[in-house]
């Protein structure tokens, strides 16, 4: 089975301070732009911009929590992530695969003609 890759989803995901992010939403249950800055090295207005990245792809959802936003990560999209990930991977794993047994033929005919 083939999944479809999403090119913004997982240019969503490619960057490593979202990624961090994620992680840290998954481990709190959820957070705000707010307490997201206070654990990583960007400043507050740079955690809302990422955080506008992963809920325009459906990554987090936000619910207003008085002058601030609650952000929770949505699983299922996560998932979806995940699964894309290991689709390309089964791929690339299937190709490089191919490109051994290739080179491996090739050598053992070089071999066999005293090819060097």
């Amino acid at each position: 089975m083939t999944t479809a890759v999403d090119d913004e989803l997982w240019s969503a995901v490619g960057d490593p301070t979202r990624r961090r992010m994620l992680d840290l939403l998954l481990a709190a249950g959820d957070g705000t732009a707010t307490t997201l800055s206070e654990q990583l090295p960007v400043t507050r207005q740079a955690v809302a911009k990422h955080l506008g990245v992963l809920d325009r792809v459906g990554l987090v959802h936000a619910t207003p929590a008085g002058r601030e936003r609650r952000y929770r990560v949505d699983e299922a999209q996560l998932a979806r992530a995940v699964a894309q990930l290991s689709s390309v991977g089964a791929a690339w794993d299937a190709r490089l695969r191919r490109i051994k047994r290739i080179a491996e033929a090739i050598q053992r005919t070089q071999d066999r003609h005293g090819i060097r």
